[in-house]
């Protein structure tokens, strides 16, 4: 792992009217590093990626992607950052290939065909190729999901909940793919998941959100212990029901 800085952020603060989703939230993560962003729903963790990937303005604070503000670089950034998530669906009435040259186009990929071409039979979607995704099944869903998120052979990978829905088999295979993408071209990642198994199978680092403040952060096959608890989900758990006072 690099000690050069991918993602910083700097400060972080999202408000709406008399609700603050995102408190003052600090943290990097660096190339090759794969970091958890955990809590409970209503945690922050949206709303803080979509801060990152420009979606939303904070209210106050910063992020850069490879030293550069995202605020006054947004373009130029914009092309070293991709996103998969569950719930972001791809055009279903478009095929496997027609998304993957679409969402090339935007990323303005060199080679863009070649590049294809490596995605369908690196995600094992040659034979989806003219299918159309409305009618993929969930798993075959979440790989062109993942190959659309690494088409432009992004520095930075946002994950928002990449596994959840999907049967074991199909949840290991993606994790497998996210890992080795980031071993091979040292991207920065940064993945939200309530699956406690799958973070400590996969992130070198997590950082634990609740009401919107970071409460702990470490490494996560001894994080549990250092703070008595037996396993990440158990901590999970004492997070969602407790301040940090009390854990």
């Amino acid at each position: 792992m690099s000690n050069e800085t991918v993602l910083k952020v700097a400060d972080l603060v999202k408000k709406y009217e008399n609700l603050t989703a995102v408190n003052h939230v600090s943290f990097a993560v660096k190339k090759g590093e794969v970091v958890g962003l955990l809590g409970p729903n209503g945690a922050g963790k949206t709303t803080t990626i979509n801060m990152i990937l420009n979606i939303l303005e904070p209210t106050e604070g910063s992020v850069e992607v490879l030293g550069k503000n995202l605020k006054d670089n947004g373009s130029e950034t914009g092309n070293k950052i991709n996103f998969a998530a569950v719930y972001a669906h791809v055009p279903a009435n478009l095929s496997v290939w027609q998304n993957l040259y679409v969402f090339g186009l935007l990323y303005e990929v060199k080679n863009l065909k070649e590049r294809i071409k490596f995605l369908l039979r690196e995600f094992d979607l040659e034979n989806f190729a003219d299918t159309k995704a409305g009618l993929l099944s969930s798993g075959e869903l979440s790989r062109l999901n993942l190959a659309k998120a690494i088409i432009n052979e992004p520095a930075l990978l946002l994950l928002d909940e990449p596994t959840a829905s999907l049967d074991p088999h199909i949840a290991e295979i993606i994790r497998g793919k996210i890992k080795t993408y980031a071993i091979k071209t040292g991207a920065a990642v940064l993945w939200t998941s309530h699956n406690m198994r799958e973070i400590e199978a996969v992130c070198d680092r997590v950082l634990f959100l609740s009401h919107g403040k970071i409460l702990l952060a470490g490494d996560p096959k001894i994080l549990p212990q250092e703070n008595g608890k037996k396993d990440l989900e158990e901590l999970f758990i004492a997070i969602a029901r407790e301040p940090l006072s009390d854990i």
